[in-house]
């Protein structure tokens, strides 16, 4: 394109920006910039950020079943009794109450020595849980920041859309002016001039329905970023790719977090399997008891204590311990169904965002060409209208066909960065950490490491710990 015609873009763009998304901001913005907004803003990365916390919480928790369990009990009992015979004193027959009030308080412990190494198995699993949680995490991570891209070009698209538009409007306007000027001397008919106005009145409703559909990207880019767009700059360059689409699917398979969590989801319900054979075998168990009784009145003060060593184990259950291995084992055979379901979906999803980035790559070419030959050809026929050789008709066909070239020009070239973009989404790249986005990088471990031995409320882990949901504002 020209630079007469980029400088009209560029003003009627940022026109089309002040008007549709409120006052721009100072600074131009770029493709980063607005990464970096999506991924500091998105409510979805909270709370599956939570979910993860929660994931978490099930191992210390797990931990928390191969530890003593001691709990305290207290209670105050008024007895009342009642008594019958003939009183001393009036020689009748009469009732006496008896009352008495006991007091007693009882520490508790209990403590699991054996129950086929289930509690080991479930902690094991809730590993594998909050793993599958983390890659979980980076799976929605992705959809953010493609969202933020996708949002960024939109608006771009739109606004460059407009600006063509309205430098449409403006010449068919100029256009329909002369084709006035020149009914009026009488080298045209008035169907010429009808032509020009009928032309004009629709590219009035293309720019009307161009600037609805940049209200509609503004407002996307709102929801992506919590705030309007400011001028957007051009991506500089594209992002680094895999060098075939070989190795991408070769790379996505090996580390994509979809696969990641899928392979994660196979081994809990291998795990299940385990945990629910368990049931079968016996528990043993260790139990502690000492507790203090007095009885008000009759200064009657004692101690008791008791250690109990119990063995427990199923007899017959009606056939529910067999029901749960079996149904542990069908829910990891689903899960495993599904790891080879994820695994083509993420081939093909390569696949897609590879066909969609040549298809982009293929259409600049040619719609460069095209835009070359039709503005050649529009110039021509604008000129050879004036010496009378074309008609109206003619002059007002070759517009339509340079401005369908250069929106097609720009639709490739939006397409080709969005298209770039999923790649890196289809093989697990399109993170703030790959990209290395400005923003400090969430850690999933820095938490784990806080809850993962069930530390107790006041101790130093557990005072770390309130520090840090203070400043997630959770506490």
């Amino acid at each position: 394109m020209s630079s007469k015609f980029f400088k009209i873009m560029s003003g009627a763009a940022v026109s089309a920006l002040l008007t549709f998304s409120g006052a721009a901001m100072a600074t131009a913005e770029t493709l980063a910039d607005t990464l970096v907004a999506a991924y500091k803003h998105s409510g979805l990365l909270e709370q599956n950020r939570a979910l993860l916390r929660a994931a978490d919480e099930d191992v210390a928790q797990a931990v928390a079943a191969l530890r003593p369990v001691i709990n305290w009990s207290g209670e105050v009992v008024r007895n009342f009794g009642v008594n019958g015979g003939t009183s001393a004193f009036t020689g009748s027959f009469g009732t006496t109450g008896i009352s008495s009030t006991t007091a007693s308080i009882n520490l508790i412990a209990e403590l699991t020595l054996y129950n086929g190494g289930r509690n080991r198995l479930e902690i094991e699993a809730a590993k594998e849980t909050v793993l599958a949680t983390r890659a979980q995490l980076l799976a929605i991570e992705q959809e953010v920041l493609l969202r933020a891209v996708q949002a960024f070009m939109e608006v771009r698209r739109d606004l460059e859309i407009v600006a063509l538009r309205r430098n449409n409007v403006r010449v068919i306007t100029q256009e329909l002016r002369a084709a006035r000027d020149r009914f009026e001397v009488g080298e045209v008919t008035r169907t010429d001039v009808a032509l020009a106005e009928a032309r004009l009145s629709a590219a009035q409703s293309d720019l009307a329905a161009a600037e609805g559909e940049l209200q509609i990207s503004v407002e996307e880019y709102r929801a992506v970023t919590g705030q309007r767009p400011g001028t957007l700059q051009a991506p500089r360059s594209a992002p680094r790719l895999p060098g075939s689409q070989q190795v991408a699917e070769t790379a996505a398979v090996r580390s994509h977090p979809e696969m990641v969590q899928a392979r994660h989801d196979v081994a809990v319900g291998e795990l299940s399997i385990r945990i629910a054979e368990t049931a079968a075998k016996p528990t043993v168990t260790l139990s502690g008891r000492l507790g203090a009784t007095e009885e008000f009145g009759e200064r009657d003060y004692s101690r008791n204590g008791r250690i109990a060593l119990e063995a427990t184990g199923p007899i017959y259950q009606g056939g529910r311990l067999p029901s749960l291995v079996r149904q542990s084992m069908a829910r990891r055979d689903a899960a495993r169904g599904n790891l080879h379901v994820v695994r083509h979906q993420i081939r093909q999803n390569v696949g897609n965002a590879y066909a969609r980035l040549g298809i982009a790559q293929s259409r600049i070419s040619s719609t460069t060409d095209q835009v070359r030959a039709s503005r050649v050809a529009f110039q021509g026929v604008r000129e050879e209208a004036t010496l009378g050789a074309r008609t109206t008709l003619d002059v007002l066909d070759a517009e339509q066909e340079l401005l369908d070239a250069q929106a097609a020009l720009i639709s490739a070239q939006v397409d080709q960065t969005i298209a770039a973009y999923s790649v890196l989404a289809s093989i697990g790249e399109l993170t703030a950490q790959s990209l290395r986005l400005n923003v400090p990088i969430y850690d999933p471990s820095d938490y784990y490491n806080l809850v993962k031995d069930s530390p107790a409320a006041k101790s130093k882990q557990g005072r770390d710990l309130d520090r840090v949901l203070r400043a997630l504002g959770k506490e």
